[in-house]
């Protein structure tokens, strides 16, 4: 007997809700996949996502064990059944997959199966992607009910996925713009006070023999930019340095930061905090991310005395502060996005997160940023940092 429509509706919306939250996409196909099999009762269940080139780019598997995925190989290609799902949209639902015309072979560890239920994941007008569920649990087939419910989890997961794609798009652009921040930085600072330690070189030289005291005084000039020139480069080596989150924890990662940070640039910052918080790895990197940024905007326009971070937990939110005494600036000034503060893209990493950013200052005031993001319950192995 099917279902009632008022619990079909309650089941796929609990499952929308499921993967709604999610912006990594191996993550919420591997959700997906789990929800749409538990929703039907399957006994396996496999998402494919389509490369465009005859084969997936992802295709993620529920139901079966790490042995048997490895037992039967690498990533199928687009044949038979497969290629049908990436081909018309319209569902397919079979008591016995090797009866269909477009059945042809599987690979020899792969699991015996006899009942199909495929459904094609649309996304403005486009396939991206498919459902393949098989062996239903207590029945030889699926019913019309089970087509209707994935049919239904397939237009939520189209747009959980173009969301997700769009996310990673959006990192990569996030990815550039910070490498080439790092190469503006290079150029601005470190080859600036290289070329100043060439000048001075040249001119002690000259004045080496003619006048002691003048050469004297260039190469202390010399020794000095020296010394700022290491402190820049070993500051830009700790940027791009990845964190061990995982190991030490957000805390732990950012009080190194943040000692690293004072010791290059002779200035005190202060460091305070109330622990992790339980918050999860990913989320963790992501704020940690954009601390950073904000210590090096601070610490690059600002010129400050002193800079401190605070770091607490409190009703059910992890806050991180980022105050500076430094010369402040109009937060209302189009020009301010324009000089690549990396305003943006701090933006966007908590607006993935379903934080937020906020940034007080006014020119002569210093500066105060505020990261904020909610403590997410960590999903099945998923990592606390």
């Amino acid at each position: 007997m099917g279902r009632q429509p008022n619990d079909l509706l309650l089941a796929v919306h609990e499952a929308a809700l499921a993967i709604s939250d999610e912006l990594r996409l191996d993550v919420i196909l591997g959700k997906i996949i789990d929800k749409a099999r538990a929703l039907v009762s399957a006994t396996y269940g496999a998402l494919g996502v389509p490369d465009g080139s005859g084969g997936f780019s992802r295709f993620i598997t529920s139901g079966m064990s790490d042995e048997q995925i490895e037992a039967i190989g690498p990533l199928p290609r687009q044949h038979g059944l497969l290629a049908l799902m990436l081909e018309d949209p319209e569902p397919v639902r079979l008591p016995n997959i090797k009866r269909h015309s477009r059945f042809e072979w599987w690979p020899q560890a792969h699991p015996d199966m006899k009942s199909f239920l495929g459904v094609p994941i649309v996304y403005q007008n486009a396939i991206v992607g498919a459902f393949y569920l098989t062996d239903k649990v207590g029945a030889p087939e699926f019913t019309d009910s089970d087509q209707e419910a994935i049919t239904m989890l397939a237009a939520h997961a189209g747009i959980a996925i173009e969301n997700a794609r769009l996310f990673e798009r959006s990192r990569e652009l996030t990815a550039i713009e910070e490498r080439n921040r790092l190469a503006r930085d290079l150029h601005d600072s470190v080859a600036q006070t290289l070329f100043n330690i060439v000048l001075e070189a040249d001119v002690a030289i000259q004045l080496m023999e003619s006048d002691s005291t003048r050469s004297r005084a260039h190469l202390e000039n010399l020794a000095e930019s020296a010394r700022r020139a290491a402190g820049e480069i070993r500051s830009l080596i700790f940027e791009l340095r990845p964190p061990d989150l995982e190991k030490e924890g957000l805390s732990e990662t950012l009080r190194k930061h943040v000692e690293a940070l004072s010791r290059a640039h002779r200035i005190e910052i202060s460091f305070d905090s109330d622990g992790d918080c339980g918050v999860t790895a990913h989320d963790a990197y992501e704020i940690y991310r954009v601390t950073q940024e904000a210590l090096h905007n601070a610490l690059k326009h600002a010129n400050p005395n002193r800079l401190g971070v605070v770091m607490t937990c409190k009703d059910g939110a992890i806050l991180v502060r980022i105050d500076d005494d430094g010369r402040g600036f109009d937060t209302e000034d189009a020009s301010v996005r324009a000089h690549s503060l990396g305003l943006t893209s701090m933006e966007e990493r908590m607006k993935a997160l379903g934080g937020r950013l906020e940034i007080i200052s006014r020119p002569g005031s210093g500066t105060s940023v505020s990261v904020t993001a909610p403590l997410r319950p960590r999903q099945t192995g998923e990592v606390l940092a």
